[in-house]
């Protein structure tokens, strides 16, 4: 029986906005039921690269299949199978809740089997009270709510979020958090970009890292942290003496402790906040290195006749 085919297949993607380029030779694969997050400093492309997966852009050299499809030449029924949030949105500020919902009902989801009904997407997202709300009256965080409820009407078998909790109180986030994880017991799969690196920690499958418009990364979160270091660092206390030990295999180590002699004892492995700085500030630090050692061997009066030329 051979495999699924990838849910999304980006392969060796470049884009530019006019002389500027955005995206180097980037290649993703999403697989069915994976939730992957995809990291960056801001304007590294991530956004940008979303908007290729989904057709509003077109790459200047590589290809983009969802469900083995080409989005910019896809129907009714390849859009069914999608939900999406994205970073902005275009209100009609006198319409109310339910008018939104209902106007991307029958503009977007006349081909979906699976329609969710309103009320179910607002009491799923907490918005069930405001139906009857004008869209210019909802909070920043309710209309960014709201994004999701949408987005859940086909009940979707890919969601593409672009920072879909930007601006949410913590209930709100967990709540979405929540929802997330649920389409995916419903087997669906799911592609989001985020900044909330605690947000990537508790949902990811699988962690991308972009940095200059290049993929730098992409792994677990565990295979993630062994990047930067593979060693957990074990602390106890023992006859009123602090110890400390480093060890690839805290496990084994913690085999050999008295516990019944210990207290205070914690293993502390290396955070996905400091594998990301890690990674992210490699490619600055490499062109930072490489432009310095070009404008010393370009400028030879600079470098003190003592010392050898670099190589």
């Amino acid at each position: 029986m051979s495999p699924a085919p990838p849910i999304i297949a980006a392969r060796g993607v470049d884009f530019a906005y006019g002389k500027n380029p955005v995206l180097h030779d980037v290649s993703l694969t999403v697989q069915p039921g994976e939730v992957v997050c995809l990291l960056g400093p801001n304007g590294v492309g991530k956004t940008t690269l979303v908007e290729n997966l989904l057709g509003s852009l077109r790459p200047h050299a590589g290809s983009v299949r969802v469900f083995d499809t080409d989005p910019r030449r896809a129907g009714a029924a390849f859009w069914a199978r999608i939900g999406l949030v994205q970073q902005n949105w275009t209100d009609h500020a006198k319409w109310r809740v339910k008018d939104q919902l209902e106007w991307i009902r029958s503009m977007q989801l006349t081909a979906s089997a699976r329609v969710a009904t309103m009320a179910e997407v607002l009491d799923a997202v907490g918005l069930a009270d405001k139906s009857n709300s004008r869209l210019s009256r909802l909070s920043g965080g309710q209309r960014r709510t709201l994004d999701f409820a949408a987005a859940l009407l086909g009940r979707p078998e890919l969601l593409i979020l672009d920072e879909p909790t930007t601006g949410l109180d913590p209930s709100s986030k967990a709540r979405l958090h929540d929802l997330i994880m649920e389409r995916v017991d419903d087997r669906a799969t799911v592609l989001m970009t985020t900044h909330d690196l605690s947000e990537a920690e508790r949902l990811a499958s699988r962690v991308v890292i972009m940095a200059a418009g290049r993929i730098i990364a992409d792994g677990t979160v565990a295979e993630l942290r062994e990047r930067i270091s593979s060693e957990a660092e074990v602390t106890w206390m023992q006859d009123g003496v602090r110890h400390v030990h480093a060890t690839s295999n805290p496990e084994r180590f913690l085999q050999k402790l008295d516990l019944d002699a210990i207290s205070g004892l914690t293993v502390t492995r290396p955070t996905l906040e400091e594998a990301y700085l890690a990674l992210v500030s490699q490619p600055a630090e490499d062109e930072r290195s490489s432009t310095d050692h070009l404008a010393v061997r370009s400028d030879p009066a600079t470098t003190p006749s003592t010392k050898e030329p670099r190589p």
